[in-house]
């Protein structure tokens, strides 16, 4: 189990890029979640603003705003593509991330190398990428249920989590005797445990004004 920070300068016009230049900041994202291409996230910014701005009420990726306190707001919008090329990669990507005018930092949890590839391939799609730090985490035991660690264990034996896949969700779930929908459900909640535990047991924050220049990412 893997931590990496993707550093991408995207090339494709994103409304909180926009908002970012807008104030002359980088926001804070706490991501909440990732469905059908639409990104749920709390927007919070460092300083109070005097309403919903401008930006996020006439741009078509924005899908739904609530103002949750002055200078925080719960959005939902189409994903730019690096929250979907993470989330289609095996990836959980960690609740808070920084956009800037011109940059923004996702720190990524994933399993395997291969799927760390496929998304640095899929950012090249959207932006320059270049990778950061990479570590590897050795954690304490994860709390699964037996049926959560039943289905993670047969999909990895089935080779779902290789590159290319060597087995479909709609084959697992077949073979164990249940839906698609349930097998996925079940799949989903093991990886985000296994990756929070993981998560909870470092107690790093890489702050914005620490950052330095990352490594050219593999090939």
């Amino acid at each position: 189990m893997f931590q990496a920070e993707i550093d991408l300068r995207q090339h494709k016009d994103c409304v909180v890029s926009r908002l970012a230049a807008e104030f002359d900041t980088a926001i804070d994202i706490n991501i909440e979640g990732l469905h059908d291409e639409l990104v749920t996230f709390v927007l919070e910014f460092d300083e109070d603003v005097d309403g919903i701005p401008d930006v996020l009420v006439d741009s078509e990726q924005v899908k739904r705003i609530e103002e949750l306190s002055a200078g925080n707001f719960l959005i939902t919008k189409t994903s730019c593509g690096a929250y979907s090329a993470i989330d289609r990669n095996h990836g959980i990507i960690r609740r808070r991330n920084f956009v800037g005018p011109n940059r923004r930092v996702y720190t990524v949890l994933f399993f395997r190398r291969e799927d760390l590839r496929a998304m640095i391939e899929d950012f090249r799609e959207i932006g320059k990428v270049s990778l950061g730090r990479l570590s590897q985490f050795d954690g304490a035991e994860p709390s699964l249920t037996d049926r959560q660690r039943e289905i993670l264990q047969y999909a990895l034996e089935s080779g779902y989590f290789e590159w290319p896949r060597e087995s479909t969700s709609e084959e697992l779930a077949e073979g164990m005797g249940i839906s698609r929908a349930t097998f996925l459900e079940h799949l989903r909640k093991a990886e985000s445990k296994l990756l929070t535990d993981a998560l909870d047991s470092t107690t790093d924050r890489t702050e914005r004004s620490s950052y330095t220049e990352p490594a050219t990412p593999p090939r």
